[in-house]
């Protein structure tokens, strides 16, 4: 970036400041967000041969493959990067003072200016808009223009930070210290921060944001297993508009609740207090019923809680959750064994409101259960009953008369599932898009083709280990010409 127009800067001054500096050769790794579920993609056997057969409908005339593929940029939108991989191998974030007059380089002279001098302020702001947080750092190192520039509270509404090497809690206090010059000791422009899989992260660090960014809405900080109770009972207490927080990894964290200040400046109003919407501890395996119960009577407003094997948990936490929690759209306990039918009656409880569902493998889960959840959920949505091995056919007619409106689901390593329950599924669920019976031993031929004649809008059938001969698999796809199906029949192509 040759940009000459003010003075140069091509060192540390004497008050500049530096974020991990010394590891600059750690390799990002960019945060991948589990996508929703997907039910077919999950505990694939590599040993097992998969052919994913498209529709002739999806084939698509190749498009150049100098195309860059799009990544996430800093605060959320996508950009298209044609930089080397190395670049992105990095993980630097400096800050630097503002260049003075001692930080000149040397220059020639002749003054020769870039035609990137030329743009206005207002595009140079939308062009670092769309900057990670490490790039934008070094975008201040240029010249004095672009540390103006790219320190713009503007630029700073979402801080990401990658890589396992990285000095998490150095970095963090750096960076909220040089956003705070303006407005002394507190950020108020700072609403993300997204530090997924820095493992040095610590508490210390945590309290920094706890006590610098009182506008924080959303805090992701998945697989930083140095992060206890106390620092997060320190950021949901002074941070009253967090909405969505991301502690699948924290295996130290147990509950979440105030501070025993916070609980006593806010007594009247105790538990109505933390205004989480979203709330994913996934890998939480500390989590027992006493702090699910915690949680839910601090966490009235909670939409969206992924609680993936959280193994301590049995049906009484689910108990508390239904009478505290009324508003939950999405809920996933997927690998938590001790939970069975009495749960899947507690989850019932929260009606019209539960559109996703996922239960996979917890084996205690039979039909009395899933009628439970089909009588009083009519509007599911999802669901995600994969290894549920009590499922029979009779659960599956409960599920088609009583949620037409599914649209994904999985019922993989049911053995008891059959032809019969896929009729009903047929007749019922007619929006059915995606569907996984994988290694349902009972499923044949029947089956699938009346899932293909009454379910035109399937769009993944995922039949890997079943029994069904490539007559019907060309059935289904001659009738869902957009459907994607994975198998592992070789006479299937």
């Amino acid at each position: 970036m040759g940009a000459n127009n003010g003075k140069q800067y091509g060192s540390e001054g004497k008050g500049s400041s530096s974020i991990s500096s010394d590891i600059s050769s750690s390799t990002d790794h960019t945060p991948t967000k589990a996508p929703k579920n997907v039910a077919t993609t999950e505990g694939l056997d590599s040993s097992t041969r998969t052919l994913s057969t498209p529709s002739p409908g999806l084939i698509l005339p190749s498009k150049s493959s100098s195309l860059s593929s799009p990544a996430l940029s800093s605060n959320g939108h996508e950009t298209h990067s044609s930089s080397s991989s190395s670049a992105h191998a990095e993980t630097v974030a400096v800050v630097h003072s503002q260049p003075g007059t001692h930080t000149r380089s040397r220059q020639s002279k002749t003054h020769h200016h870039a035609l990137v001098d030329l743009l206005p302020d207002l595009t140079f702001l939308q062009i670092f808009s769309h900057l990670p947080t490490n790039q934008l750092c070094r975008c201040a190192r240029v010249c004095r223009r672009w540390y103006n520039l790219a320190w713009d509270p503007r630029l700073w509404s979402t801080v990401r930070l990658t890589g396992e090497l990285l000095h998490a809690d150095r970095a963090i206090r750096v960076l909220t210290h040089r956003l705070c010059q303006d407005t002394p000791n507190v950020c108020l422009t700072l609403e993300t921060v997204v530090v997924n899989g820095c493992k040095r992260l610590t508490d210390r660090g945590l309290h920094v944001v706890a006590q610098c960014c009182p506008e924080l809405r959303r805090l992701e900080v998945a697989g930083c297993y140095n992060i206890s109770n106390d620092a997060v009972f320190e950021v949901v207490s002074r941070c009253p508009g967090l909405e969505h927080l991301n502690l699948s990894g924290c295996s130290k964290v147990t509950c979440i609740s105030l501070t025993q200040e916070a609980s006593l400046q806010l007594s009247p109003l105790h538990g109505q207090q933390i205004s989480i919407h979203y709330l994913d501890m996934t890998d939480c395996f500390s989590l027992e019923d006493e702090g699910l119960r915690t949680i839910a009577s601090h966490c009235p407003r909670l939409t969206h809680l992924y609680l993936r094997r959280c193994i301590r948990l049995t049906d009484e936490a689910l108990r508390h959750l239904a009478l505290h929690c009324p508003s939950i759209k999405e809920l996933s306990l997927s690998d938590c064994r001790l939970v069975g039918d009495f749960g899947l009656r507690e989850v019932a409880r929260l009606e019209g409101c539960l559109r996703y569902l996922s239960v996979a493998h917890c084996t205690r889960i039979t039909d009395v259960g899933m009628r439970y959840v089909a009588r009083y959920c009519p509007r599911l949505r999802y669901l995600n009953a994969r290894g549920c091995e009590g499922l029979t056919d009779h659960g599956m007619s409960h599920l088609a008369r009583s949620c037409p409106k599914l649209k994904s689901l999985d019922v993989g390593k049911c053995p008891l599932v059959s032809d019969s329950g896929l009729e009903q599924l047929a007749m019922y669920c007619q929006g059915l898009r995606r569907m996984s019976l994988r290694a349902c031993e009972s499923v044949t031929g029947r089956g699938l083709k009346a899932l293909a004649a009454n379910c035109c809008e399937l769009q993944l059938l995922n039949v890997q280990d079943c029994e069904v001969s490539p007559e019907a698999l060309r059935f289904v796809r001659r009738h869902c010409r957009r459907c994607v199906i994975e198998h592992t029949n070789p006479a299937f192509y």
